[in-house]
């Protein structure tokens, strides 16, 4: 089955007692047995709902993975993977990621004996001189939150399975429809489903999708026994966006292609960062391990301050000043005061992220009205 016909009909079926095409919302929190242990697969909705499995049936298939499990957020999701841990063991991560993610392992689970580095894995190899006998968990981005940093998925992982250890790669920014990091090695795949996958800005969630049987008991646990569980509404909104995930990112990259060298050439702007340009330091492992190069588009401003930053984003229209990602709808963010508060300025400034940082969601609109939209921003610097 190809990924385009996978969004609309892997792990779905018509309602068998009605015949209805879409999956009906179960919003129901237990379930009738005949005898204690007599059931239809179903006892509490914690445990199970036949919302939530279609949806976890249909993730899985388009990660090309073996069973996926639902969380009510996307650091749900990480949170329930950082559990698997123990005190004492270690995590490599990117040192350009989502602030969230960022502030879930220091501010949290740091508590616990869990130790973090956070390292430039623009060169894969380097990461071997900072693998130790504790290292259990690699987590990457790529692209990257929100530098648009890029990552050679299969490189990282092909070294972590000498070793034992576990990769998780956030494929948020680049969706199963542009990279599939199970295909490359990697162990786990993690989704804010709340992004791409809803694609409609209305609902929050989260996914892990694992082909390690292990692993995947052992979330499937975590996620009963800590109770983080969707909604079955959400799981049906996910559901829904999900049939035009292809349609979506598409319009969506091309879009962002377009801005991309609209900014690249406009006078007010110092650099862009997106994985497209041919002199980005890992544009040709972006074409090898992804089909496009994604909606996110970051840009710096010439005059470099926080107040010319301002001026932009409160001068767009159809840009909309938010957070988040992902919809059909574009948006404009300051990630060192909204998505990436959490991280100390001092690291923040390692990775170029400026207080003059902006980044765009490009949505699936017209490509004219968005760049006289920020054309419009721009002239007010």
């Amino acid at each position: 089955m190809k990924f385009n016909t996978k969004v609309i009909h892997a792990g779905i079926e018509p309602d068998p007692s009605t015949g209805a095409i879409m999956t009906p919302i179960f919003q129901t929190s237990t379930y009738v047995q005949n005898a204690p242990g007599d059931h239809k697969g179903y006892e509490y909705a914690r445990t199970q709902n036949p919302t939530r499995k279609a949806l976890e049936d249909n993730l899985a298939a388009l990660e090309n993975g073996k069973g996926a499990i639902c969380y009510s957020s996307g650091l749900a999701a990480m949170d329930a993977i950082l559990k698997m841990l123990n005190p004492g063991d270690e995590i490599i991560s990117t040192n350009d990621l989502y602030g969230g993610s960022y502030r879930l392992m220091t501010k949290l689970f740091s508590k616990y004996g869990i130790k973090m580095k956070f390292l430039d894995l623009q060169e894969a190899s380097v990461i071997q001189q900072h693998v130790t006998e504790k290292t259990k968990l690699i987590w990457i981005e790529t692209p990257t939150n929100p530098m648009l940093n890029v990552v050679d998925i299969k490189a990282i992982c092909d070294f972590a399975i000498s070793k034992s250890i576990w990769t998780c790669i956030d494929n948020t920014f680049a969706t199963p429809y542009l990279q599939t990091p199970l295909d490359l090695g990697a162990t786990m795949v993690l989704h804010s489903a709340t992004k791409y996958l809803g694609g409609h800005s209305d609902v929050i969630h989260g996914c892990v999708v694992t082909s390690d049987e292990g692993i995947y008991n052992e979330l499937k646990f975590i996620q009963n026994a800590a109770g983080a569980v969707p909604g079955p509404q959400d799981c049906f909104l996910v559901l829904r966006g999900i049939k035009t995930l292809h349609l979506r990112v598409e319009r969506s990259c091309q879009n962002a292609e377009s801005i991309a060298h609209f900014l690249k050439n406009h006078e007010k702007v110092s650099k862009v960062y997106w994985p497209g340009f041919e002199d980005h330091p890992n544009h040709e492992i972006a074409k090898k391990q992804m089909k496009h190069f994604g909606g996110m588009v970051s840009f710096d401003l010439v005059s470099n301050t926080e107040e010319s930053a301002n001026r932009v984003m409160s001068n767009t229209h159809f840009f909309s000043l938010a957070e988040s990602l992902g919809g059909v709808e574009s948006l404009i963010g300051h990630p060192a005061s909204m998505t990436h508060a959490s991280i100390p300025k001092v690291e923040r400034l390692k990775v170029g992220l400026t207080d003059s940082l902006i980044r765009l969601s490009v949505g699936v609109e017209d490509i004219a009205d968005l760049k006289a939209d920020l054309n419009n921003a721009l002239e007010k610097v």
